[in-house]
């Protein structure tokens, strides 16, 4: 099964270009629902001998403790980290510890509940068993050279059964070892790089570097959708501006028309007549009807051809 969160830490891992004792701590305190391993943790308390690594590997430690919420794990790992490493890394780990007490006495009041259940209970206990170990000086001077002594008894045990284990893979068993001057410092030289090839996080290297090719890959694969949808999103508001800027133009565009067409309606029509004349002459009534019976005519008396207004007389003979 895929490990979504595991790629997505393993991404931001590349991307934000943290160190190999960042890398190693953000693994510590990842939100699986599993503990950091305890070879993960020894390398870690190594690393804190380091004075640049050192710096790095608490400046994340208070990182994840900042953290709240879903992300309770992170803060309860760190804390179970922050633990080991006081008890077996650099006496500056608990020194600093105890520089910022504040900042672990106030997951004493720490809440998330996640599916009815109070997560945050295991951050609140956790907080106080620490902070009375820091308040503790010889509680944590003796419990810190018991874990160091613990520490130092598993890798003897370790470095010894892989020693028997590579003296027995041998064609001569012991003898072959013993034939030679060096040989048992190439035996050690074996077991030690064996066990460095037997480590978890080597051992999956391959793996890892193919789930975090993976993660690359969809990574710019998503980023390749937001560039795509943002080139989608500036289109529609381009055509939209355009269309809003249409409308508005058709909209001053429409009081003007409307006063054509009124001025053109309300033109009295004999003037239009009259103006359309090609002759720029007044445009007269029409004729009569010639076969119309003749209607009474008002002669003008002025008119030197008209006759008398009167009826002829009529003579008879005597």
């Amino acid at each position: 099964m895929l490990n979504v969160q595991g790629l997505r830490r393993n991404v931001k891992n590349v991307v934000r270009n943290y160190t190999d004792a960042q890398v190693k701590v953000r693994e510590a305190t990842s939100n699986d629902p599993w503990g950091p391993s305890s070879t993960l943790m020894s390398e870690i308390a190594d690393l804190t001998y380091n004075v640049v690594a050192f710096s790095e590997i608490m400046q994340m430690i208070w990182k994840r403790l900042n953290d709240h919420g879903k992300n309770w794990r992170h803060v309860y790992k760190a804390l179970v980290l922050l633990e080991y490493l006081i008890k077996t890394g650099s006496e500056k780990v608990a020194q600093q510890c105890k520089e910022n007490i504040f900042a672990i006495q106030t997951l004493k009041d720490f809440q998330y509940v996640e599916e009815n259940k109070d997560q945050g209970m295991n951050v609140r206990e956790k907080s106080r068993q620490l902070v009375s170990l820091l308040k503790d000086d010889e509680r944590l001077k003796s419990e810190r050279s018991r874990a160091l002594k613990a520490k130092e008894r598993l890798a003897q045990a370790i470095s010894r059964s892989g020693r028997e284990a590579a003296g027995g893979s041998s064609p001569g068993g012991k003898d072959s070892a013993e034939s030679s001057p060096d040989g048992l410092s190439s035996s050690r030289g074996a077991v030690c790089t064996e066990l460095e090839n037997a480590r978890p996080q080597t051992a999956g290297e391959e793996e890892l570097q193919l789930q975090l090719a993976l993660a690359m890959s969809k990574e710019e694969a998503e980023q390749e959708e937001r560039l795509r949808r943002n080139d989608d999103l500036r289109l529609q508001m381009a055509l939209t501006e355009s269309q809003e800027n249409y409308q508005k133009k058709d909209s001053d565009d429409t009081p003007s028309a409307s006063a054509d067409l009124l001025a053109l309606c309300s033109s009295p029509t004999n003037s239009t007549k009259q103006n359309t004349d090609p002759w720029g002459m007044p445009i007269s009534n029409a004729p009569p009807d010639p076969w119309q019976s003749a209607s009474p005519v008002t002669v003008n008396e002025n008119d030197p051809w008209g006759g008398t207004t009167s009826p002829p007389t009529v003579t008879t003979g005597m």
